[in-house]
């Protein structure tokens, strides 16, 4: 792991540099670019072709294509599932924009109506590690929107199947179709369609940068919510805080693989030595040591910073997805956090409760992204109508205004297009 310390020589310059820009590769955009007009061109043989030669299993197209049943799984595993979708539906339902009308200056009916896009389309990652969570924290928030059609491609295992559990957590979610196609041709197939697969309005959910780049390219035949890249944590933590808690959260993040970015920032050196030595204890006992020891070793850095201020102002510049935060005025200081993703407050706020079941999707912003965008949210899946109703009285008070803008702007025929309807 890296240690960096505001006493060091250039700190402030090493402390730059942990901002991440997120850029597409150029070779995967090439690849992406050309996957996505096969697809478009060829339809299901081209889709099933590409999975198959992306290291899938070879599928059959047509109506042998979708995925049926409802999968049984053990009780325990349809409680988790069963807790973690109510929490997260009604946080949703509670999210959900409401239409609303006024009257304006001159007596005329304006305002918004939102409606759930008809169909969607959501990607949740499969194959060797099946994202249950993520079902839960897409499909869920469609369902609570009211949309009809929730279409959701995920890759299958090598016999053509899909995770069980994944399976039952997208049916208790709200799936109303599933196909067991990945990469940027499920991407593709939801845009553009196929013979099987019909298209979407709006592309949803995280992936790899294959899957990411094409949400990318695709954008404008269709809307997207995200492009997430690899999941980041950043704890902002005092000398309240526990070494051996802050560690596991960071080894947690560790888990998601490479890429993925963990920080601590403390004001406190005793914290920063606690946690170090922590994460070197609390690694001899995981199953993936060495898995995560490559992990820590390039991508966690311990930051030492003057002050607890110091800190707020590098959580906001660098933006984190996740932001533990344990501080001794713990809300006082969540106030001042405005750029991230998901702010997990005091020491019994563990990042995994939102990874798995607290109520907000943990779909969220990464690379910097939380300064201009926010997470996954049900009213993502809602569409918004602004609506104008003038009666003549209210029409009468409005024109004098139309006719001066139509004069300014050289466009007559707006100004004639309200007065006739008086005279």
């Amino acid at each position: 792991m890296r240690i960096l310390r505001y006493t060091d020589p250039g700190f402030e310059k090493a402390v730059a540099q942990l901002n991440r820009k997120a850029a597409p590769d150029p070779a995967v955009e090439k690849t992406v670019r050309e996957i996505l007009e096969g697809v478009r061109a060829g339809g299901d043989r081209a889709l099933l072709e590409y999975c198959e030669r992306f290291g899938g299993p070879r599928l059959k197209g047509g109506k042998r294509l979708r995925v049926t049943g409802s999968p049984e799984v053990d009780p325990a595993t349809a409680a988790a599932i069963r807790e973690s979708h109510a929490n997260v539906h009604a946080f949703a339902k509670r999210s959900l924009r409401k239409s609303w009308s006024m009257r304006n200056a001159q007596g005329g009916q304006v305002g918004e109506r939102f409606d759930p896009f008809q169909r969607v389309g959501i990607y949740v990652p499969g194959g060797t590690a099946p994202l249950v969570s993520t079902a839960v924290m897409t499909v869920t928030l469609a369902a609570a929107a009211g949309v009809p059609e929730i279409v959701v491609a995920t890759p299958a295992d090598s016999s053509g199947k899909i995770n069980r559990a994944l399976h039952y957590a997208l049916n208790q979610a709200g799936a109303t179709e599933i196909y067991p196609v990945g990469g940027a041709q499920a991407i593709a197939a939801l845009a553009y369609g196929t013979e099987t697969i019909r298209p979407v309005q709006r592309i949803f959910g995280p992936g790899n940068a294959y899957v990411v780049e094409a949400k990318r390219q695709v954008f404008g035949t269709v809307s997207v919510d995200l492009l997430p890249g690899p999941s980041e944590v950043l704890v902002l933590a005092d000398a309240t805080a526990n070494p051996a808690w802050v560690a596991a959260d960071l080894l947690a993040q560790a888990e998601h693989g490479k890429g993925s970015q963990s920080l601590l920032v403390t004001p406190s050196a005793k914290l920063l030595e606690g946690v170090r030595n922590e994460l070197s204890n609390q690694l001899k006992s995981l199953s993936r040591q060495e898995h995560l020891a490559g992990v820590l070793e390039k991508d966690c850095t311990l930051v030492l910073v003057k002050s607890l201020k110091a800190g707020i102002e590098l959580a906001n510049e660098y933006a984190a997805e996740h932001v533990s935060l344990v501080a001794k005025d713990e809300d006082r200081v969540a106030a001042q956090l405005v750029t991230s993703g998901a702010i997990f407050v005091g020491g019994y706020s563990p990042v995994a409760a939102g990874d798995f079941m607290a109520g907000p999707s943990h779909t969220l912003p990464t690379g910097g992204a939380g300064k201009a965008f926010p997470g996954l949210m049900a009213d993502m899946f809602q569409r918004r109508t602004s609506i104008v109703k003038l009666s003549r009285a209210s029409l009468a008070k409005s024109v004098r205004t139309i006719e001066q803008f139509s004069a300014v702007e050289g466009l007559d025929a707006h100004g004639r297009s309200a007065s006739i309807r008086l005279h």
